[in-house]
């Protein structure tokens, strides 16, 4: 007996080791099986970006330099907000074309009141937002309402706000904003100290770590499987040193500028939205099938309502910033290739054209891409009709790639 009892002790300290190898097996496998069943995340996006870098740094090595990065940053804020408005409406499965005139509405509004009102700036951005949440409500509700498909109603929206724009921008066709004030300097030279922007940049990993263990919790608490905790660790590691990598960089140039810290603030509390609230819920379910979720109980016309307001709010705010980056108000404040941009990115970055499957970091990556193109190519010298080629060739992939692994996620699904 005696000479028997240190066994049991030794086959435990053997059984931990082989738990703890197979834990870290199972981070890759599970990955693999993931990425078979045609569950992508944001792969694609993340490997694409990394070929654009490499070739447009490999052309002109300027690209990757801190102060080039930083325009890039800045450029991708005001954009980037709007495109995260799309994902909202486009994980329903609908569409809304008329973000760019309605950024376009939030600019001429911020000229009109605040500089040839006298309304004061705070006042005038709301004004701005609170116009983008009543468009958007009534996109939804001749959806609801009327069955009108809202790739009809925002392009009446379209063509209407537009119209809107012009009349208030007046024979000028634009108004100047003060030079020296607040909002010019957010959009143009205001950066995060150093200590702020590493902190800043700590909160992701943190995040990913706080929320795994609570999840971890709430799945053994229901008996349900939970992943290992040696991946959740890893995966937060990595994430931190990676964002603090981003941030030491480039501070090595101007810094981080506060208007893609906003963008990057708006990310964070939508991406927790969508996973972590009833709403988010309900608007997957409502993209993935709306006549089961109003079944399920799931108010679908509140759930229209909230999603349209909220596109265009974000698709107002995406103006504001705008005339802020711009200092200007103008005819051009959200034509061009604005409209298309937007949406373009929270497609390449991810997002489901059939709805019921998107993510706030959809905008963020999509976002960077196009204009890590447009910026590579400028930086090139080469004629933005080649920026809308490849821009399109990028979109069309990122479609196909959304297709096969929708068509792979259903065959998994009956396998």
């Amino acid at each position: 007996m005696n000479g028997s009892a240190p066994e049991p002790r030794l086959l435990d300290r053997s059984d931990t080791r082989v738990k703890h190898a197979n834990s870290l097996t199972d981070v890759i496998s599970a990955f693999i099986d993931r990425v078979k069943a045609g569950d992508l995340g944001s792969l694609p996006v993340i490997v694409g970006l990394i070929v654009i870098w490499t070739v447009f740094t490999i052309l002109n090595p300027l690209f990757v330099t801190p102060n080039n990065l930083v325009n890039l940053l800045f450029d991708c804020s005001t954009v980037g907000v709007i495109a995260l408005g799309i994902v909202c409406v486009l994980m329903l499965g609908e569409i809304d074309l008329s973000v760019g005139s309605m950024s376009g509405v939030g600019s001429a509004l911020i000229g009109v009141l605040w500089v040839n009102q006298g309304v004061p700036l705070p006042l005038a951005i709301l004004a701005a937002l609170s116009t983008g949440a009543v468009i958007g409500s009534v996109y939804a509700l001749l959806r609801t309402q009327l069955g009108m498909p809202s790739f009809v109603s925002t392009l009446a929206g379209l063509l209407a706000l537009l119209g809107l724009q012009l009349y208030m921008l007046g024979s000028t066709g634009s108004i100047n904003l003060p030079y020296g004030s607040w909002m010019v300097n957010f959009g143009q030279l205001l950066m995060m100290p150093a200590w702020a922007s590493h902190a800043v940049a700590l909160l992701p990993g943190v995040a990913i770590l706080v929320m795994g263990i609570r999840n971890r919790r709430q799945r053994q608490a229901a008996n349900l499987s939970v992943g290992s905790v040696g991946g959740l660790v890893f995966k937060a590691l990595f994430t931190t040193i990676a964002f603090e990598a981003a941030v030491f960089y480039l501070n090595l140039g101007r810094g981080v500028p506060w208007m893609f810290g906003l963008f990057a603030l708006l990310v964070v509390v939508m991406n927790y939205v969508f996973t972590r609230t009833q709403w988010g819920r309900s608007v997957k379910a409502v993209g993935g099938n709306a006549e089961a979720a109003r079944r399920a109980g799931i108010n679908v016309t509140f759930t229209y309502l909230t999603s349209f307001a909220l596109c265009s709010l974000l698709a107002a705010l995406g103006g504001v910033l705008s005339s802020a980056r711009l200092a200007s108000a103008s005819q051009q404040a959200g034509t061009g290739d604005v409209n298309l941009n937007a949406i373009a990115a929270a497609v390449i970055g991810g997002t489901s054209l059939f709805g019921g499957r998107g993510s706030a970091w959809s905008a963020l990556l999509g976002i960077i891409v196009i204009q890590s193109i447009s910026n590579g190519l400028t930086l090139l010298n080469m004629s933005s009709s080649l920026r809308y080629m490849i821009t399109g060739c990028v979109l069309a992939i990122a479609v196909i790639v959304d297709s096969l692994a929708r068509q792979s996620r259903v065959s998994h699904g009956r396998a």
